[in-house]
């Protein structure tokens, strides 16, 4: 490794073989001191107890949690997100309460707005407006808590709108001009290169402005080393083009999780 950034392992995809409350100890236990997840709960708002336990998961742990998405929806799945959905918004919103309480609780600072599927019958327009009002809510509730809301492209979906950076950068930048500093753009370098990006050029041009990256190799999404990504050589970019966040480990490991973290040795 020639990059000195940190990594988070996301508990989502890593870790699978156990419930949920159990992941944070297995990735201190294997080394780890940070932790991100997608939306834990079964709903957007989910009992006090779910989120207490959650919480004193991540902190018997002795673990951080440095991310977390925001509700959205079925994933993986039918939905993808709810962030543009008009007849979610009240849900989204109920969803933005419960993120701020966790990031009040654990410190977490980056949080990620899954955009959805466009919708049959849907106006895309509609889609969009209901997008960046909800972001420009989303982005105030959590800067109370010194957070940032993450937007990320993603493959697999072609009726998902955000699949390259140029996409995501654009999306972003509408939510700044109407006045939220705290959005950025999430890397996940496995979903550019999957959606034909070129992963360096973005890198390249933009690795200061990222809010957040993630990592798995392609194809295929697992562990580095079981693709043709150079990880390694992205990283290392990205560091010296001025990002200086954790690196995600949002892989699907090939070999039990543990076995997966070879390629860091």
């Amino acid at each position: 490794m020639s990059h000195t950034l940190g990594y988070t392992v996301n508990c989502s995809l890593l870790f699978t073989e156990l419930p949920v409350n159990e992941r944070p100890q297995a990735a201190r236990d294997a080394g780890f001191h940070a932790v991100e997840f997608w939306w834990p709960f079964e709903t957007a708002t989910p009992d006090q107890a779910d989120v207490d336990a959650f919480v004193a998961a991540i902190d018997t742990a002795g673990v951080r949690l440095t991310g977390l998405n925001f509700f959205a929806g079925r994933l993986p799945g039918p939905d993808r997100g709810v962030l543009s959905h008009p007849d979610r918004a009240a849900e989204f919103r109920a969803n933005v309460d419960v993120v701020v309480q966790i990031g009040e609780r654990t410190g977490a600072t980056g949080f990620n707005a899954l955009y959805g599927l466009r919708q049959d019958g849907v106006d895309p327009a509609e889609q969009d407006r209901v997008a960046l009002e909800n972001t420009l809510a989303a982005a105030e509730a959590v800067a109370k808590v010194g957070g940032t809301v993450l937007v990320e492209p993603l493959s697999g979906s072609e009726a998902y709108p955000l699949r390259t950076a140029a996409e995501g950068l654009a999306f972003v930048a509408r939510a700044r001009e109407a006045g939220a500093d705290n959005v950025a753009l999430l890397a996940d370098l496995f979903h550019l290169a999957v959606n034909g990006d070129d992963v360096s050029a973005v890198v390249r041009d933009h690795a200061a402005a990222f809010g957040h990256v993630q990592i798995a190799d392609a194809p295929g999404r697992g562990e580095p080393g079981t693709g043709t990504l150079p990880l390694d050589a992205l990283l290392t970019a990205a560091q010296a083009g001025g990002y200086r966040g954790l690196v995600g480990l949002e892989y699907k490991p090939t070999v039990p999780t543990t076995d997966s973290f070879g390629w860091l040795h």
